[in-house]
């Protein structure tokens, strides 16, 4: 699995999901300052799975056609650790759900996901 995590992800999410040995960029390492729509594009060239809090995305994929095949993984929590979300990453690996192709949506009492070609 081939992550990106978007400049509003946690660092310590970020460590924490280098620590299993997973494969992850974040932006505010590599480009700060991207727009979403480069951070998309990015996501699609190296097909990795977009980890945000931001929600524009789900606009960008479902209004303007933006199709990140690796997916994204949006964050809409209250109130979490700072490592929290980067235990919910390692949770939605363990479940072994299907990210491809689909917008995850991550709250304080659900995952959804709404799928897109």
């Amino acid at each position: 699995m081939r992550l990106l995590a978007d400049e509003n992800f946690p660092h310590p999410s970020v460590d924490l999901l280098r620590g299993h040995d997973l494969n992850i960029k974040a932006i505010r390492e590599i480009q700060p300052g991207l727009s979403d729509k480069q951070v998309l594009k990015l996501a699609t060239e190296e097909n990795r799975t977009i980890l945000t809090h931001d929600s524009d995305y789900g606009e960008l994929i479902f209004k303007y056609g933006f199709k990140p095949k690796a997916g994204v993984i949006y964050f809409r929590l209250d109130d979490f650790s700072p490592s929290g979300p980067g235990e919910l990453v390692l949770d939605i690996i363990h479940r072994e759900l299907t990210l491809a192709n689909r917008l995850t949506l991550i709250t304080d009492r659900s995952i959804r996901q709404r799928g897109y070609k």
